[in-house]
């Protein structure tokens, strides 16, 4: 049977994807004969509380041999998620969302299709759109003032910067997070014509406010940086420095909680008498939740007693992070591009809104990006649908679905399913969080992109088994080759690339600490890094990239056949994963020869001479 109904396809659904609210869609079914009399209804529910089912008709829109086509267009006015489904009014048949998105006949209940509809004001920074983000972990990238002496006696200077993390358990059978390497500003600032020469538009740093470990994520001074990585001044510095350069620096915000370890919390009491955990006047002390019923006496992140959770809806420190001179302003107005908020989906939205207005009262183009590893619009928190990518709250967000369908491709997965998934996240978010969003292969909290292709899982083994693990030879190689499969994907998709710091020199390592080791700045690995320039130079030149939709012409097997179509250009990917040169046709009529384990980018201006191509990287 041919197909009912497709919502990634435009004869099916128009427009593709969410809608801005007051926005019309247009739904089309193509019902084959052999079904016999049929009247069908759209059954649509806006999700909520008091939201009911309801039955639109259809109208007949003709016939084509043995096909009946049936139309219905309504406005979708009120942001939220709609889930619909297909109900055929005869025989109590309906139609449901298959496994391939093609519509399924069914007498049982069946998944239903999402339209998500966004605030009709929604708009995103345009001067992110089109370009290209590098990850950076402070304490891991350029040591620029070298044999620095640690601000704190408990900090463990490590000067062989080609060492493995510590990841052995100490005496209290923690894991030490104790050992600094010493990347510092300074040596950020040394390496921006490198960042530059790799097409870098913006650097997305992991925290450099005062904490007491080298990850950082336990902060003890919102307003300071970390005395190891320089000073307030040396960081407005290096924004002003990256800006000759074209570059802007995303900042890492972690407001969930904070270090025990800090001057708001104190419980090491290293700043002095005060802090909410050794006195219970202190004005932190409403930020904390203290009760005998939790561990160690208060509420902490996970049950990490050094991590002490914060109560995001106190107004104290609501008007902290978010008044007029509060976290968000004074970085912002020191030179930061955006934030980047931890842990996004443990913060209440009204608290990300707010945080939002600070960001976008100093300039609209001010960047809010959050952690989510799921997709964004339908993530359940606080007993509730969360609202935050719908217009509101977050500009985007951290885009892990991509790098999954991504890795798991290059790995093997067929084709069809890792489209699938893509199609899912462009379908679901709003065009200008989807233009916006942080596509990656690697993080600080995930396996380096190497290892997940070429090293065998982990599979629950722990630290010592991950230790010390690095694959050659003939692993490395097919292992380079997938990744730059996978990076030519990635900087290619809807949304915005990011490059961890190391990828393009091959670095490898699983999990926490074993990903966060310093750049090997004698590496001999070149292969990679002028094509990932080569791609970045691309994104710059073609506007398909910025903005432009996703068309897919062929996902099988191993092949992937897309399009970027922009207003002037449109961009051809193919990708193949096989291990045989094919030829494949072009949207253009001409035919292009794809390399085994390569891709080929072919960029067409619209409407011209379809012979004429620019641009050619293979």
């Amino acid at each position: 049977m041919s197909c009912l109904f497709n919502s990634y396809d435009p004869y099916f659904k128009q427009p593709f994807g969410a809608l801005r609210a007051g926005q019309t869609v247009r739904l089309t079914l193509c019902i084959p004969e052999e079904l016999g009399y049929v009247d069908p209804h759209l059954v649509l529910q806006k999700e909520g509380k008091y939201d009911v089912p309801v039955h639109y008709r259809m109208k007949f829109d003709g016939q084509t041999p043995q096909q009946n086509h049936f139309s219905v267009e309504l406005p979708l006015n009120d942001p939220g998620l709609y889930f619909y489904y297909f109900d055929l009014y005869t025989d109590f048949r309906r139609i449901y969302r298959g496994p391939d998105n093609c519509g399924v006949v069914s007498w049982q209940e069946g998944e239903k299709w999402q339209i998500t509809v966004y605030d009709a004001g929604f708009q995103t920074p345009e001067c992110i759109k089109g370009k290209v983000f590098y990850q950076i972990f402070p304490d891991r990238f350029c040591e620029g003032i070298e044999n620095k002496p640690m601000p704190f006696p408990d900090r463990l200077y490590q000067a062989d910067k080609h060492a493995e993390p510590f990841w052995q358990p100490n005496e209290t059978g923690g894991h030490l997070n104790e050992d600094y390497f010493g990347g510092d500003l300074e040596g950020i600032r040394i390496k921006l014509p490198y960042l530059r020469e790799m097409g870098v538009d913006y650097l997305y740093l992991n925290p450099i406010f005062e904490a007491h470990s080298n990850h950082r994520y336990n902060t003890a001074d919102y307003l300071n940086v970390d005395p190891l990585l320089g000073t307030n001044e040396e960081f407005e510095v290096l924004c002003r420095e990256a800006a000759k350069y074209g570059i802007g620096i995303v900042l890492d915000g972690v407001f969930s909680h904070t270090g025990s370890d800090s001057r708001y919390f104190n419980r090491e009491g290293r700043y002095g008498d005060g802090g909410a955990y050794r006195d219970p006047n202190s004005p932190y002390r409403s930020w904390y939740d203290f009760d005998p019923k939790y561990k160690g006496g208060y509420r902490s992140w996970w049950g990490f007693e050094t991590l002490p959770e914060v109560n995001e809806e106190n107004p104290s420190y609501v008007e902290f992070i978010t008044g007029e001179g509060g976290v968000i302003d004074t970085w912002l107005r020191r030179g930061a591009a955006g934030f980047r908020l931890d842990v996004a989906d443990e913060l209440p939205d009204d608290f990300i809104e707010k945080i939002r207005a600070a960001v976008k009262r100093v300039s609209p183009e001010k960047f809010l990006l959050g952690e989510v590893w799921e997709d964004a619009t339908t993530k359940y928190g606080f007993g509730q649908r969360r609202t935050y990518l719908l217009g509101k709250g977050l500009d985007s967000v951290m885009n892990y679905p991509f790098k999954n369908a991504v890795l798991d491709f290059v790995k093997g997965k067929p084709a069809e399913q890792a489209m699938g998934e893509i199609l899912s996240i462009c379908e679901h978010y709003p065009a200008p969080a989807m233009d916006t969003a942080l596509n990656f292969l690697s993080t600080h909290d995930t396996e380096r992109a190497l290892t997940v292709i070429a090293d065998e899982p982990a599979n629950g083994r722990g630290r010592e088994w991950q230790s010390g693990r690095c694959v050659t030879g003939e692993a490395y190689e097919e292992g380079m080759l997938r990744l730059r499969m996978a990076y030519a994907i990635i900087y290619t998709l809807p949304g915005v690339p990011c490059l961890y710091y190391g990828d393009e020199i091959g670095m490898q390592g699983y999990r926490d600490p074993f990903n966060r080791a310093f750049f090997c700045w004698d590496s001999h690995e070149k292969r990679l890094k002028p094509v990932l320039a080569q791609l970045a130079q691309l994104r710059h030149s073609c506007e398909a990239f910025r903005t432009g939709e996703l068309r897919v012409l062929r996902a099988q097997d191993g092949i992937l056949h897309y399009q970027r179509v922009g207003q002037l250009e449109t961009a051809e990917i193919i990708v193949n994963r096989s291990e045989h040169i094919i030829v494949e046709p072009l949207a253009s009529g001409k035919h292009t020869e794809v390399n085994p384990m390569g891709f080929t980018i072919v960029v067409e201006e619209n409407g011209h001479n379809p012979n004429h191509s620019y641009y050619d990287i293979t």
